[in-house]
């Protein structure tokens, strides 16, 4: 059975399930960090999906069953004037990996940034998820840069 990708409905009731049932799979994965979404995430996560300006999800689905999930923002290049694709959760249930669902979802995904006029997606990956790293490679992601001579940019963050 092939594979579908929607842009998920906010409104959608299996759609809203899906994104917080994949999220919360992810989300228990050691790569997604190995805890459950707290209840509060749970319960809000769609809703505020639904209110916050830019965001979208596309959902990957084979049959009756969701199999993938991509959470999007839309942000802004200052240096060429045109908004940007960020690919916050990346995610294909571990039954499913090798079947080309991501590579499914990421082609969802950037037609989602031409149709929006983007100029880039963007997204960060764990260093030690090689496997991650070697598909978005493939897929002609490479790692920041402005000058060489300053290396690659790095993803940092901090709680507050």
């Amino acid at each position: 059975m092939n594979p579908t990708y929607t842009i998920a409905d906010y409104d959608n009731a299996s759609h809203a399930k899906a994104i917080v049932q994949l999220l919360d799979t992810f989300a228990n994965d050691p790569l997604g960090g190995a805890e459950p979404l707290s209840h509060l995430t749970k319960n809000n996560l769609v809703l505020a999906l639904g209110q916050f300006p830019g965001a979208f999800s596309v959902l990957a689905q084979v049959g009756d069953e969701f199999v993938g999930l991509a959470n999007c923002f839309t942000g802004f290049s200052t240096f060429a004037c045109k908004p940007l694709i960020n690919i916050h959760d990346f995610f294909v249930t571990s039954s499913q990996r090798g079947q080309g669902i991501a590579a499914g979802l990421l082609a969802r995904v950037e037609d989602e940034a031409r149709l929006r006029g983007c100029y880039k997606v963007t997204l960060e990956v764990l260093e030690g998820n090689s496997i991650a790293r070697a598909f978005y490679a493939k897929s002609g992601f490479l790692e920041f840069t402005v000058n060489d001579q300053f290396g690659s940019g790095l993803c940092m963050q901090k709680v507050i």
